[in-house]
């Protein structure tokens, strides 16, 4: 496999039995997957799980891939999607536990670990991405740290783009204000 083989030439070439294609396709995107959970959930074990989940869905839908857009999009849709459903469950469950002071507790810990780990700064913003709706969440999330245009968000997600920018906006001032008054 060359480093440099498109996307689609490795799909194809997985499709056809090579499974090497599809590792090499892990290597690109492994990492990619978990920081977006990671950054959509606030915690690594969540990322984690959702990492391996996105993995295992690409692994047997591939061949639904129609290459009406980048395999990147794909992915970020799936890995977003996921994102999403663990955040809804997790909301669930904290509103029917029984034993919701553990869950308060292991919080705190994780959030001592991501203290040492990514420093205040990272932290804080962390703390306030989480307070955002999924959506302002997600779109902030895409647009700084995945770093693509309202057009490959919209492909992610399926919003218009102007519902993409009212969302983006909307969170830059949450986060912007809660920065200013916690920094």
């Amino acid at each position: 496999m060359t480093e440099t083989a498109a996307d689609s030439d490795l799909v194809k070439l997985f499709l056809t039995g090579n499974h090497a294609a599809f590792n090499e396709l892990v290597s690109r995107y492994q990492t990619k997957i978990y920081w977006h959970a990671r950054k959509m959930t606030g915690n690594h074990l969540d990322a984690d799980d959702i990492m391996q989940e996105v993995l295992l869905v690409i692994y047997e839908k591939l061949h639904t891939f129609q290459f009406n857009s980048s395999l990147y999009t794909w992915i970020y849709k799936i890995t977003a999607t996921r994102s999403l459903n663990h955040i809804r469950k997790v909301k669930l469950r904290k509103f029917f536990s029984l034993d919701g002071e553990n869950t308060i507790n292991m919080a705190n810990e994780e959030n001592v670990a991501l203290d040492y780990e990514r420093g205040e700064q990272m932290q804080k913003l962390d703390k306030v991405m989480q307070n955002l709706p999924n959506r302002q969440r997600e779109v902030f999330i895409l647009r700084n740290f995945e770093l693509l245009s309202y057009e490959e968000i919209s492909k992610i997600t399926g919003k218009s783009t102007g519902s993409l920018k009212a969302s983006y906006f909307h969170a830059l001032g949450k986060v912007t204000n809660w920065m200013k008054e916690n920094g």
